[in-house]
């Protein structure tokens, strides 16, 4: 990585450094507080703010903005009459950001927080849920406007002065130099026709919790998961200095890097990652619903059937993401086929979805491969169930990216959620069905339930990778299983707790259950719940 910039020590506070477009920012607010009355309101603020919460590119450019921010300080939206229920604090987000543009700024921020023995955090885009990049009373080292290109190697090329001989791959490669997220490299992908394993979510960061975690994406279960791409990473050290991580060089921290877990061994600045000739993709959209809610019952024994199919549907090339709720906020599934009557509903807030993908194979082998499986929900289609299926063909990867699963959700809300990792014997388990009960809970709770389907294939045969610092049970598992439930803004702490402790000691211990032996992905685990007594980071303001 060229390093345009040099920044000398600093001393806190201060606004600007040495370096160009490098600053220091200090925190006294969360970046809701704009809506409240008092000394900080700015209404033409709070109207943008208001307008772009949910916003993903407004979170993750807002130094302190989280996707899932934490329970301190709900926006507000004054023209609307609401008025703040609690006092607004910082909380646990940074009090200090150094906004990092070169790997100097990054080395100056560590040695002043060892120096000083400050706390200290890292963050790229604030894409996370376990809020490993907050801290209370912390330094945070900011890497989004890091970024120094990305640049693709039709043969990849080691940067160690004499290479590694122990890599083995000989095909392309990307070398992303900085804080770029993932619509910024599969773009460059996509003009060479070529994959790289990259998020569901194209704002994802490509370098930091999402692959040092694990990573999963549409490509995953055909190239394996997103850690499992890296052929070396550029890392600073705790002690400022920068290495390069390879099976030669550290091998030791380029095995922690790759799926131990992010800001934990160092910050990662760079790496190159693979890349793959691009294949000719067939997907298919499954929807299922049932015509009226008493007939949950079949519903969810439709559940049982899909699950218990996907090892199977798995091992024969398919993989993709899918959801489930037994009372969904908003319609999950339209009823685009049935005449309304009384034993037909509308739109479907109970309702199944999924979007697979099959590599290389045309609508018909896609098809036949799920023809077994269309046959078992046959009984129920039209009867009781509503259910759709439409196959499509993309001559791309990206093509079928930017179709069907680059898509970016609404952020801003907390939520509470867990997961576990399921294998063949837990998916075919004759105690599925009442974990699948128990998962649902009640319509009250609208809970959603979110389908990973990426693993077997290329996620398994990584298993023999000795440098992959990847959770085994990744290479055993099919499914990856998420349980999410939220609450309406501005409840009180005894709501928010209720809420987790349903996720956490009832949802999740029903998979645990299930599936005692395997594990869970480390960045959608079981998020934590800050108590109603912690510190604070700055004065609360009215």
């Amino acid at each position: 990585m060229s390093d345009s910039c040099s920044l000398e020590p600093f001393s806190l506070p201060r606004k600007r450094g040495p370096a160009a477009n490098a600053f220091v920012f200090r925190h006294i607010r969360p970046g809701s507080a704009f809506s409240l009355t008092g000394p900080y309101l700015d209404e033409d603020a709070c109207e943008y703010a208001d307008a772009s919460w949910t916003s993903e590119a407004f979170q993750a450019n807002t130094a302190i903005g989280l996707s899932y921010p934490t329970e301190s300080c709900p926006i507000l939206n004054i023209t609307a009459g609401q008025e703040p229920t609690q006092n607004c604090t910082l909380g646990d987000q940074p009090v200090y950001t150094v906004n990092a543009t070169c790997a100097a700024d990054v080395a100056a921020g560590i040695r002043f927080a060892h120096e000083h023995n400050i706390r200290l955090v890292i963050r790229d885009t604030g894409h996370d849920l376990l809020r490993r990049s907050t801290g209370y009373g912390s330094l945070q080292i900011w890497i989004r406007y890091l970024r120094q290109g990305i640049t693709f190697q039709e043969i990849f090329k080691s940067s160690e002065r004499h290479g590694c001989p122990i890599t083995a791959w000989k095909g392309s490669a990307f070398r992303i130099d900085g804080g770029y997220t993932w619509s910024d490299v599969l773009g460059e992908a996509a003009s060479r026709d070529v994959i790289v394993v990259g998020g569901g979510t194209p704002s994802v960061g490509c370098l930091g919790g999402w692959m040092q975690g694990g990573g999963h994406g549409p490509a995953a279960h055909e190239h394996g998961l997103g850690a499992d791409q890296v052929l070396e990473a550029q890392v600073i050290l705790a002690n400022g200095w920068v290495v390069t991580a390879s099976p030669c060089h550290h091998p030791d921290l380029f095995f922690a890097i790759r799926g131990g877990g992010g800001s934990t061994y160092g910050v990662v600045i760079s790496t190159t990652v693979k890349a793959y000739p691009t294949s000719q993709m067939t997907a298919q959209q499954l929807s299922i619903a049932p015509l009226n809610p008493k007939y949950k019952p079949e519903f969810m024994k439709a559940m049982e059937l899909l699950h218990n199919a996907y090892p199977d549907l798995l091992d024969q090339g398919f993989s993709g993401y899918g959801s489930w709720s037994i009372r969904a906020p908003t319609p999950l599934v339209y009823n685009n086929n049935y005449t309304l009557s009384e034993d037909v509903e509308a739109n479907f807030t109970t309702g199944f979805t999924h979007t697979l993908s099959i590599f290389n194979q045309t609508p018909e082998a896609a098809e036949s491969v799920f023809a077994p499986v269309q046959r078992q929900l046959a009984p129920y289609d039209g009867r009781r169930l509503f259910i759709n299926i439409t196959y499509s063909s993309f001559p791309t990867y990206a093509a079928y990216y930017d179709a069907l699963s680059g898509i970016e959700s609404p952020v801003g809300s907390p939520v509470a959620l867990g997961s576990r990792l399921l294998d063949r014997k837990a998916l075919t388990s004759p105690e599925l069905n009442r974990t699948l009960e128990v998962l649902a809970g009640s319509a009250e709770q609208y809970t959603s339930v979110n389908l990973v389907l990426v693993g077997g294939g290329q996620v398994a045969r990584d298993g023999a990778d000795r440098y992959s610092g990847v959770n085994p049970a990744w290479r055993t598992a099919y499914l990856h299983n998420i349980v999410a439930r939220g609450w309406a803004p501005g409840a009180d702490a005894a709501t928010r707790k209720a809420v987790h402790d349903d996720i956490t000691n009832v949802k999740v211990q029903a998979m645990k259950d299930l599936a005692p032996g395997t594990g869970a992905y480390m960045n959608e685990v079981s998020n934590p719940m800050i108590s109603p007594g912690v510190k604070d980071g700055a004065e609360a303001m009215p």
